[in-house]
């Protein structure tokens, strides 16, 4: 009873935190959905404060064009708003220093009955909004003058250029207003977007021109206030269009304020100048440049009130958060805070790409692992079944329909089980006797031996068609594992060479920058892309003028001094248009260099030869030379050894493991033709950086080395692709030395002497003997000798590959530049 009482409590208090955690999630949620609820309300507020002013602003005594602007783009863009606009706007009109409801209110009225009347035909689309803002002023405002006292080409004029305005600035509003409410989805402002907001702001200010508060106007001190704002987030050149633009609409409303446009122009300049030295230098350099035009065309008072409508702004910039300041400038192009925010969107967008492909690269390997599950069991089909199951098709076949059934498969059925499967045995080994030959314990047993056997080898044949297919399925099953599980590998490569390019290396960029300019040379950008110890490469662009070849001579020494180790010019690429720049791209030199030399010759001088060749560079500083030979001579051999090599390269240079791909090569010349067909493949991958050099040898001839008067024979024995499934990839790793030369051969050459003679050291007496050092050469003098040999008839395709390896010298030394230092590079992204 406690027992229940216990877990009764206990079930309880799970019930009870089940339900607090419930209750917290609903709180959570209804704070959430207040929050955003006030963050539209706050936005709403806005807008419609915004509205008040811009009802309320006047330019050139008279002309109102910005109310109708106003509403045509808010109707587009909230229209849950717009009667609150209208509203607004209509109120703002009747507190202007001149005051025009009624002709704002019918301004309004006409733009909304041809904004239903386009809905009405499904036309109504925000880029009409410009020309109908320009119909209903055009229209209200001819009204107006018409019922007018007096009729001139004057007030016709006005109308027209009211009209026109108020066109301009709803084009102007479309761009601001997206920017001035954050719901603008690019995070890089145009400098025209930039422009149109400073406008929508300036003529925000015009809405409060006339209020006075302690001899300080309103519109100065936003207008001053704004100033530096821009000018902290911006720079000078930022500071000073926004002292131009505010300073002409200032002037446009009130034509004593013309100078403000001059004075807050070279105010914005000062302040943004010192804005490096933070909030109190740029309210310094505002203070300076208002008080020297003011000094020069004011009286005292005008001084004075300058002075602490400048003081007013510079108070208002110290309670503006920080936050406010660099949330302005990631928009602004060429700040450091939009190149930092660009870098973290790349960042950001490199990294989810880069959680994709991962995922991508699991769903592969979980599907390679499914087909390998599959195949394994499908493999694991015990022999009792199989003989159970051919068993019963046989006995259905030949017993069902025999009177003595019951005696054979009842009261005998061990004797009859040990006859069947004798016979069994027989046809499998097909030693199947005659029918005068059969033993007596099957004829004495069953009198329908002969009608059995008959049975049991037309089943037998079936069983054996079944299982071909059965196998051809299972070795397709394997190739799509095997080709599944190649490309997750090389999807997580990926992942990881996108991870590592997403690393901030803006210092480094600045580093190679400054001691670029230091020489004395300008480039115009710097790009990292890898800073990888021996997978270096770095984008310059620059607009040297040809003939001097500064990246080869300067450039790329420098680079080598600043990373401690050698880099070369990879290429250049010249600009697409004229004035662009060039882009030169810098990267790690090799180590060593390989220089090759090839050739051949096809059977009885045909000119098809059915061996392949190929030089292929597999990225990362690798290089493969590889030989394949097609089984025979002609095109159909041609065929089958440059699939093979063809196939290998493509897997190859996409990152696939060198063991994968070579099995990925044998299952496809499997599965490609019924008919058999087999390839060597001699592969040699060269490491560039270290010469450390990986062989791969698939049913080919020995490979040799010769160094100095060594000659190294490289062998390996297993079957050609093509012929089993399972095949064995023997890997031999060397160091080679600058030097050394590769020489491969298809059998054509190596099976020259015949069998009497001990091929291997004969052709390492042939290749120990060869006095040049030319790849080229020794290839010729290789292949004449074989073609001598037999007295100048050629018995089978002969190719000979031959590769030396040479340490890379630099074409231009480092220099070590005073005042630079090494580079310190990032950790690499595991």
């Amino acid at each position: 009873m406690k027992k229940e009482n216990a877990l009764g409590r206990s079930g309880m208090r799970q019930g009870s935190f089940v339900h607090n955690l419930k209750e917290k999630a609903a709180e959570w949620k209804a704070a959430k959905g207040f929050m955003n609820m006030l963050m539209a309300k706050k936005w709403t507020f806005l807008l419609v404060a915004v509205a008040f002013l811009l009802g309320r602003a006047v330019i050139l005594e008279s002309l109102m064009p910005f109310a109708v602007a106003y509403f045509a783009v808010i109707y587009f863009m909230r229209r849950d708003i717009y009667p609150w606009i209208a509203a607004s706007l209509v109120a703002g009109s009747w507190l202007a220093a001149e005051p025009a409801p009624l002709w704002i209110a019918m301004e309004i009225a006409v733009m909304f009955l041809l904004l239903k009347a386009l809905e009405t035909y499904e036309k109504a689309e925000l880029s009409t909004a410009p020309i109908l803002v320009f119909i209903s002023t055009l229209l209200v405002q001819l009204f107006s003058v018409f019922i007018g006292d007096s009729l001139s080409w004057y007030s016709f004029m006005l109308v027209v250029v009211e009209a026109s305005l108020a066109f301009v600035l709803t084009l102007v509003f479309i761009h601001a207003i997206p920017v001035l409410t954050m719901t603008k989805k690019s995070a890089t402002l145009k400098h025209e977007e930039i422009i149109c907001v400073m406008i929508l702001l300036a003529s925000v200010m015009t809405g409060a021109v006339g209020w006075i508060l302690y001899g300080m106007s309103a519109e100065h001190v936003m207008s001053r206030y704004l100033l530096l704002l821009f000018a902290m987030a911006g720079g000078a050149p930022l500071g000073a269009s926004v002292g131009v633009v505010a300073g002409l609409i200032l002037s446009l409303a009130d034509f004593s304020a013309i100078v403000q446009m001059s004075m807050l122009a070279f105010a914005g300049l000062l302040a943004g100048l010192l804005r490096d030295g933070g909030k109190m230098a740029a309210a310094f350099g505002l203070l300076l440049g208002t008080s020297i035009l003011t000094i020069y065309i004011g009286t005292q008072s005008d001084v004075m009130n300058s002075t602490w409508e400048s003081v007013a702004a510079a108070t208002l910039l110290l309670l503006t958060p920080r936050g406010v300041i660099r949330t302005i400038a990631r928009y602004v192009p060429g700040t450091n805070e939009h190149a930092k925010s660009q870098h973290e969107y790349a960042k950001r967008v490199r990294e989810v790409t880069a959680e994709r492909v991962i995922k991508f690269s699991d769903v592969f390997r979980q599907l390679s692992r499914t087909f390998g599950q599959l195949n394994q069991k499908a493999t694991e089909v015990k022999r009792d079944d199989e003989i159970a199951s051919f068993m019963n098709a046989v006995a259905e076949r030949s017993c069902f329909s025999c009177h003595r059934r019951n005696a054979c498969w009842e009261d005998k059925y061990f004797h009859t089980y040990n006859m069947m499967t004798d016979m069994m045995a027989a046809v499998e080994e097909k030693r199947v006797p005659a029918a005068k030959d059969h033993p007596r314990s099957w004829t004495s047993h069953c009198g329908k031996t002969s009608q059995v056997l008959g049975v049991m080898q037309h089943q037998y044949e079936l069983y054996q068609n079944n299982m071909h297919w059965k196998k051809q399925i299972l070795e397709s099953r394997q190739l799509v594992a095997d080709q599944l599980y190649g490309v997750s590998q090389v999807m997580e490569d990926l992942s990881k060479e996108i991870r590592r390019e997403g690393q901030t290396l803006h210092l480094q960029e600045e580093q190679i920058r400054e001691a670029v300019e230091g020489l004395g040379l300008s480039i115009q950008g710097v790009d990292i892309v890898n800073l990888e110890e021996g997978n270096v490469e770095i984008e310059v662009y620059h607009s040297f003028e040809r003939g001097f070849d500064e990246c080869r001579k300067i450039i790329a020494p420098l680079l080598s001094d600043i990373l401690g180790e050698h880099i070369a010019v990879k290429s250049e690429r010249e600009p697409a248009k004229q004035g662009e720049p060039s882009l030169a791209i810098f990267a790690s030199a090799k180590q060593f260099e390989v220089e090759t030399g090839v050739a051949g010759a096809a059977k009885g001088g045909d000119l098809l030869s059915g061996d392949s060749f190929t030089l292929m560079e597999l990225g990362g500083g690798k290089f493969a030379v590889a030989i394949s030979d097609g089984m025979g001579n002609g095109e159909r051999a041609r065929q089958e050894s440059s699939a093979a090599l063809s196939i290998l390269q493509q897997l190859l240079q996409s990152g696939m493991d060198e063991k994968l791909a070579v099995k990925s090569v044998n299952s496809v010349l499997l599965l490609r033709s019924a008919e058999e067909m087999y390839a060597t493949v001699d592969l040699a991958i060269v490491d560039l950086y270290t010469a450390h050099t990986t062989f791969m040898k698939i049913g080919s001839t020995p490979s040799f080395i010769k160094r100095g008067k060594e000659v190294i024979p490289i062998t390996a024995n297993n079957l050609p692709i093509g012929i089993i499934q399972d095949i064995d990839v023997d890997f031999v790793s060397m160091q080679l030395q600058p030097g050394d030369t590769l020489i491969m051969m298809s059998d054509g050459i190596y099976d020259a002497p015949g069998y009497a003679v001990n091929k291997e050291m004969w052709m390492k007496r042939i290749i120990g003997e060869m006095s040049t050092e030319n790849p080229q050469e020794m290839a010729d003098a290789l292949l004449e000798t074989v073609v001598r040999y037999h007295e100048g008839d050629i018995v089978d395709d002969m190719t000979v590959l031959v590769a030396r390896i040479d340490k890379h010298l630099p074409e231009w030394a480092t220099f070590r530049w005073p005042g630079v230092s090494r580079m310190e590079r990032p950790r690499t992204v595991s």
